[in-house]
């Protein structure tokens, strides 16, 4: 295969793999196949980052972070951390300062938090729902994406930091920022020091407000948290707040867009979930193995790794390629490319493993089994999607989409 070179630029990608190659972007997983098959440590000398693809390697690399840290940022570029300006979040830190922080995050953000929201998060998509479903009625063009899948992570974390309504538009720009992929990194970078510069502005002023005037919001929470004496820092709980917003909003939103074409693809699995709403939490770890939202991070080597014969040097970058893991036929079974609600699954990669688990979880779980309770209930199968006019997103690091046009049957 020879490199595939951008037709408005003089790049050439490399040809086993590369995140922004055009190709890879619209269909990743023949490039995941070959990779697993060919190349299962492959080196990437034009943006000089080593890939690990099958599930074993990415799933022990993500449980040692004494040899593969997050403390370099997780992305293929060397200097991402310094190119921000910023000191680290504790989602790039290794333990003990990253083991330090979560357990006081994790005091005040807890499973009953989200459990409290739960009446909450239904009478959102309760609303929505039926607003999409009179706008159908009218004859009004319905984008599924616009009318419920980005507004509910929105006001879900909104609603856990406390931020009220009227501020509530600031979240989109500052996700779509700092996760948007381009074909040139270094674009990405910029438009993600924006957006950074305006979270650490917003929340700053919070945690300082809320120190002085405590509520009982989630930031309030945090600003309290204590275990030994040991408290966090406003820049502490600034990188909860990029977590939540970074990794909470454009997430959820994919995995809702992502999981109805896979039922498109499999109505009688569908049918089967309207009927059996008991199938849909198994079925969302489904959701979550066979189309991984992020499609990879990467960590970077302390000392010297060999992998399959091949030498990964201290220092080097390593992506993890969450989405290949996934779909490896080595540990899923030859079935791996199809959906399967049924599945027995031990341990899918999307929320990573190890001590960089996925803080919030719970909180994408819970509301993606709400949003299908609701819309197996109130709508069932009485649904068209035009998936020709469906857009998905550009983004060489998530998958999901930006546009689903849907139409509501009386």
């Amino acid at each position: 295969m020879d490199p595939v070179k951008a037709e408005s630029e003089d790049i050439e990608y490399d040809p086993i793999y590369d995140p922004f190659n055009p190709e890879v972007i619209a269909d990743p997983y023949p490039f995941y196949a070959r990779l697993r098959d060919e190349h299962p440590v492959h080196y990437n000398e034009r943006m000089d980052f080593y890939v690990l693809s099958r599930y074993d390697d990415i799933f022990r690399a993500l449980r040692k972070p004494q040899i593969f840290s997050s403390a370099q940022g997780l992305t293929p570029a060397k200097d991402e951390i310094s190119q921000l300006g910023l000191p680290p979040t504790f989602i790039m830190m290794d333990p003990p300062d990253h083991t330090r922080l979560r357990r006081l995050i994790t005091k005040a953000f807890t499973p009953d938090t989200v459990k409290e929201l739960e009446p909450t998060i239904r009478q959102f998509v309760v609303d929505h729902v039926e607003a999409m479903k009179r706008k159908s009625a009218d004859g009004e063009e319905v984008d599924l994406v616009q009318s419920i899948a980005s507004p509910l992570p929105t006001m879900v974390v909104a609603n856990i930091l406390g931020v009220p309504p009227e501020d509530r538009e600031k979240f989109d720009p500052w996700s779509d920022g700092i996760t948007s992929a381009s074909a040139d990194f270094a674009l990405d970078i910029q438009q993600a020091i924006g957006a950074v510069q305006g979270l650490v502005s917003y929340f700053g002023a919070m945690c300082q407000a809320r120190r002085a005037h405590p509520t009982d919001d989630m930031i309030s929470k945090l600003t309290q948290a204590e275990i030994d004496g040991d408290t966090l820092t406003d820049w502490d709980i600034l990188g909860f707040c990029f977590v939540m917003i970074a990794g909470g909003n454009d997430t959820t939103t994919n995995l809702i867009g992502n999981s109805m074409k896979f039922l498109h693809d499999y109505p009688d699995q569908h049918r089967e979930l309207i009927q059996d709403p008991a199938l849909l939490p198994n079925a969302i770890e489904e959701f979550l193995r066979i189309e991984s939202v992020v499609q990879g991070l990467s960590r970077t080597t302390k000392e010297d790794v060999e992998r399959h014969g091949t030498r990964i040097p201290a220092g080097s970058k390593v992506h993890n390629l969450y989405a290949s893991g996934n779909r490896d036929p080595r540990h899923w079974g030859d079935n791996a490319d199809q959906l399967d609600i049924h599945r027995e699954i031990d341990r899918h990669l999307s929320f990573a493993q190890g001590p960089h688990f996925c803080i919030g979880a719970h909180v994408a779980r819970t509301m993606i089994r709400i949003y299908f309770e609701e819309m197996g209930a109130r709508i069932g199968e009485n649904f068209e999607i035009d998936w020709d006019r469906a857009e998905r997103r550009q983004s060489a690091f998530t998958r999901g989409f930006t546009k689903i046009p849907i139409h509501i049957k009386a």
